[in-house]
């Protein structure tokens, strides 16, 4: 690769993948195609963006899409040359001829240090497995889940009390990261990948929001820690208190009884925030 001018696509459709196309105009570098979903996709879903104006600034064109899997895109990374596709926010899974068709390959990043927790759900994983530390990984798309050549990885310290909130923004913090981090190497030809040690890999399931319940087979502590797992980007803990349903934001441990107070195993839950609805609204 060393000489050769490297030539790089990306996509996204969410906050995430703009602040790393950001960081990658902060450092210098430059794109020779940005995709998108096209306007009227998914536009109600929350952290939708729009990458018109930056493609704009930058005189980049801009390939507004259904899917990853279009021929179109597959036409487009050919017409373009495109070496390295960056996916980075995009919840589409690409195919074989889509992660095959750059001069490269694709780059992805994971929520958390492969081959630990392939998956979904990487953050409120996270904390409810009581973890001191996880991290971001960039690496090499391939067909398995999680299971390609990693590029690089940044280490992220989980404090005693951590909500998802803040790890989600520690996780996209370090996606800029290592976008900065890495980006010489990509485009200079001289990025070296080291191969997962799948005997090391454990899979992480996905959650639904059902999976929030609070039961009172629970331990305080352990309420209290699902509580910060799926606060805020996530549906939030609750519990059922007849045909009400308390969805509890934020919640301190007691050892006595208060208003609002959960009965739960060795103490009681107190909601900070939380807001309390019918069951069938």
């Amino acid at each position: 690769m060393a000489g050769k001018q490297i030539r790089v696509a990306f996509a996204t459709c969410v906050q995430l993948g703009l602040s790393c196309i950001e960081e990658i105009y902060k450092i210098g570098g430059h794109l020779d195609l940005m995709i998108t979903l096209k306007d009227e996709k998914a536009k109600h879903k929350s952290g939708r963006i729009y990458l018109d104006s930056i493609a704009s600034e930058q005189d980049v064109p801009l390939l507004k899409i259904n899917h990853i899997n279009d021929l179109e895109v597959l036409q487009a990374i050919r017409d373009y040359h495109i070496d390295w596709l960056f996916i980075i926010g995009w919840s589409q899974i690409a195919g074989r001829e889509i992660l095959e068709a750059p001069t490269y390959g694709c780059i992805g990043m994971h929520p958390t240090l492969l081959p630990e927790g392939r998956g979904r759900a990487a953050v409120p994983w996270a904390i409810l497995k009581g973890l001191n530390r996880t991290g971001v990984s960039m690496f090499k798309l391939d067909q398995g889940v999680d299971t390609g050549d990693i590029l690089g990885q940044g280490v992220i310290e989980i404090g005693p009390r951590m909500t998802a909130t803040e790890l989600y923004q520690k996780v996209d913090e370090m996606h800029v990261e290592l976008i900065r981090r890495y980006w010489k190497d990509i485009v200079d030809g001289s990025v070296k990948m080291k191969k997962q040690d799948h005997n090391k890999a454990t899979e992480w399931p996905g959650r639904k929001p059902e999976d929030g319940r609070i039961t009172a087979d629970m331990t305080v502590e352990e309420a209290e820690r699902l509580v910060r797992a799926v606060t805020h980007p996530y549906p939030g803990a609750f519990y059922d208190l007849g045909d009400a349903r308390m969805i509890i934001w934020s919640a301190d441990i007691s050892r006595t009884d208060a208003d609002h107070a959960v009965a739960l195993k060795g103490g009681y839950l107190i909601p900070v925030e939380y807001e309390i609805i019918q069951k069938d609204s």
